[in-house]
């Protein structure tokens, strides 16, 4: 026989066809069973209620959820507030003619950095 003699057939892959690879389930125990129990049972109890109680427990969670803003935090809102009043007054006293010309002004100002600068005599 030679090394390259080929017996003949398909690939088998796993998982395929003959022998699936089956996961196992998770078996709930009696203690969860129980607690679905008990959270469907309540679930049906609470609505057939006049809802007076399920209000009471809705304001307990938003009360947690809400939080208050403390003395710095509204400071810093104030502040910022302000300093974006002044923003735009700033923005809104020039007219675009006036930013232009300040611009070019600038542009003048700044030295012309494509000149080859001297270097030695000559």
């Amino acid at each position: 026989m030679s090394p390259y003699d080929f017996a003949g057939g398909s690939l088998k892959l796993k998982g395929v066809m003959d022998n699936p690879i089956k996961k196992k389930k998770k078996k709930k125990s009696k203690q969860e069973k129980e607690q679905l129990a008990k959270v469907v049972a309540n679930e049906v109890g609470a609505s057939g209620s006049t809802g007076s109680d399920k209000d009471k427990e809705d304001g307990r969670k938003l009360e947690y959820v809400y939080r208050q803003k403390t003395e710095a935090e509204l400071k810093f809102e104030e502040v910022q507030r302000k300093r974006q009043a002044e923003r735009i007054k700033k923005t809104a006293a020039k007219s675009h003619k006036e930013r232009v010309a300040e611009y070019n002004k600038y542009l003048e100002s700044l030295s012309e950095h494509y000149d080859i600068p001297k270097v030695g005599p000559g």
